[in-house]
């Protein structure tokens, strides 16, 4: 499935979001929300090997060019509000999978609206990432991102230090993971801005949670992603064998056969 269409949806603040669009652009379909220090073009490589819906719509978060800014009024409801405009946008939705911060967003938004079907792929809650909170801070007051790099790839992924010092070498690569650092720090706080919710999803008629095999049960994204299962104990659990956090970059088409195969069951 081709990309084929670009879209641009204005939000509140003065901002706006974009969309990328594959397959039938007026067929309702897939719509995916990619979390922190990612993008839509991360996933495009998900979106092109998906075939189970007419339409794949990847939507690049404000904070991300060529999205909008994240404006000085930004939090999690933020996000809500503005994957409401983009679902209210291009209407008749099918299925909204989420992953990372972007799976919690998509789980609130089907608190807000009835869904069908929502997927989310290891959705993180408080209290992730709150041990490191502190040191994104004070690199974002100086506009530190190759501090932010770090501190997302070492402390958070628990990445050891060989494998981000070959990151590091590739200065294209690690350019880009620069930019896509830049709203971290707000992102990461967002998920302190109100207490947690008690339940997740209660207006969505069917939830499927997808965890890495490699991160089951393990911090932080398996027991994260434990603490929203927790949260919609209606939930259908799925493991994608051999996997981590990573898989849309390391395995897109078995996480896309996954996908699929819960667009059947759903």
């Amino acid at each position: 499935m081709e990309r084929t269409i670009h879209k641009r949806f204005p939000v509140g603040g003065g901002s706006w979001v974009t969309v990328d669009v594959y397959g039938e652009p007026d067929a309702p379909g897939l719509v995916v929300v990619p979390g922190a220090m990612s993008d839509a073009l991360g996933w495009r490589a998900v979106a092109t090997a998906v075939d189970a819906w007419p339409s794949v719509a990847v939507v690049n978060r404000r904070g991300r060019a060529p999205s909008g800014p994240l404006t000085a009024a930004y939090s999690l409801r933020t996000e809500v509000a503005d994957l409401g405009a983009v679902l209210d946008g291009l209407g008749g939705v099918r299925t909204l999978f989420g992953w990372s911060y972007g799976g919690l967003i998509a789980l609130l938004a089907a608190d807000e609206r009835p869904l069908g079907q929502v997927i989310a792929y290891e959705p993180v809650i408080r209290p992730f990432g709150l041990d490191v909170l502190p040191d994104l801070k004070a690199a974002d007051e100086v506009a530190d991102r190759d501090a932010a790099v770090e501190i997302v790839h070492r402390r958070i992924a628990g990445l050891d230090g060989e494998v981000v010092d070959a990151l590091r070498a590739d200065s294209e690569g690690w350019e880009a993971l620069r930019v896509l650092a830049a709203p971290i720090y707000a992102e990461m706080a967002a998920l302190y801005g109100e207490p947690a919710p008690d339940s997740l999803a209660r207006r969505a008629d069917r939830v499927d949670l997808i965890v890495g095999g490699t991160n089951r049960g393990t911090a932080p994204y398996g027991t994260s992603f434990d603490d929203v299962a927790r949260r919609v104990p209606r939930a259908a659990v799925h493991e994608l064998p051999g996997q981590g956090h990573m898989a849309h970059l390391q395995a897109p088409a078995e996480l896309a056969r996954l996908m699929e195969g819960l667009a059947a069951a759903g």
